[in-house]
């Protein structure tokens, strides 16, 4: 008998769809794998590009896990030998459609016991985001088996401006010199050597969510740097999507003063506390660099940073 993959994802821009793609063709193209798409569609659709306060009115429920209501899931079987989970992160968490199949009854019923591949693309910070998806998956019984990360080609200061332009007026051409928002397409291309490791992997029998099976790959390069700005947005959306969501239900006009007061803070942190953060790590990285090294090792679980089996076909 044959082996069966269900990929899910949710896609609003479409690079993550394309991601995806790329990872399954070689899935796709062997004729003894059944590879089943699903789509998350919310009822109430998300609006592309976004009103402003129609954007940060998603912060508090999006970093509170409150799940949306979804459209009834296309999923033709009711058991898998592998779930690839494709997500964005919104917020510094999994985008609502993500964790609303996560918390799903028919999503915890096909995860569980099940091995699971995440793929995330995303802007740079994803540590977060992935740690609460580790957790519902934990929470839902299933086996995390890799993880992906694709992150924009641009730095930190050039994305800063150029993503939150993409979401809001939906443009990704150059601006003021500095690099179009996104993932390169050669990157997204790449992801091809993934899917044929899960081929050889599935046909060997060897996808079992206990060992990884994209190990040396390079599926995975964490940026611990990111952790502590992380850590302290995370916290900060946490505290105030609570303030907010007791000034009413999304969309409710007694949210927009909070959300406009916010959406200030949010750039004075950003410009102020951020820096500092990674200053002062830059500064004591000397004397950290164990602790940062084991840090670095954890986040980039199961998969690993390393490329040596990359290497190893370079050279072969």
């Amino acid at each position: 008998m044959g082996k069966r993959i269900l990929a899910v994802y949710f896609s609003q821009t479409g690079q993550l769809k394309r991601c995806a793609e790329a990872m399954a063709a070689p899935v796709q193209a062997d004729p003894q794998i059944a590879l089943d798409w699903c789509e998350l569609r919310p009822q109430a659709p998300y609006p592309f590009p976004w009103p402003f306060f129609t954007f940060f009115d998603q912060f508090p429920e999006t970093v509170h896990l409150v799940p949306p209501a979804l459209e009834p899931l296309q999923i033709p079987a009711q058991r898998y030998d592998l779930i690839v989970l494709a997500y964005t992160v919104w917020f510094l968490s999994p985008a609502p459609p993500v964790t609303a199949f996560l918390k799903s009854d028919t999503g915890r019923a096909l995860l569980h016991d099940t091995p699971v591949i995440t793929l995330i693309a995303c802007r740079n910070m994803w540590h977060m985001a992935q740690e609460q998806v580790k957790a519902l998956l934990a929470d839902a019984g299933a086996r995390l088996s890799d993880n992906v990360v694709l992150t924009d080609a641009g730095s930190s200061l050039a994305t800063f401006i150029t993503t939150p332009r993409w979401m809001l007026t939906g443009r990704t051409d150059p601006l003021w010199g500095l690099p179009a928002p996104g993932i390169r397409d050669s990157e997204i291309a790449a992801t091809r050597r993934f899917g044929d490791a899960i081929v050889t992997a599935l046909h060997e029998n060897r996808v079992d969510g206990r060992t990884p099976v994209l190990s040396g790959l390079g599926a995975v390069d964490a940026d611990v740097r990111l952790v502590p700005s992380e850590k302290i947005g995370r916290r900060s959306f946490y505290l105030w999507g609570k303030l907010i969501r007791a000034c009413g239900k999304p969309g409710a006009a007694a949210r927009k003063p909070a959300l406009a007061l916010y959406a200030v803070f949010l750039v004075l942190m950003i410009v102020t506390v951020v820096p500092v953060t990674m200053l002062l790590r830059a500064l004591l990285r000397p004397l950290t660099r164990r602790r940062q090294a084991a840090q670095k090792a954890y986040f980039e679980q199961p998969s690993g940073s390393s490329r040596l089996r990359l290497d190893e076909r370079a050279h072969g």
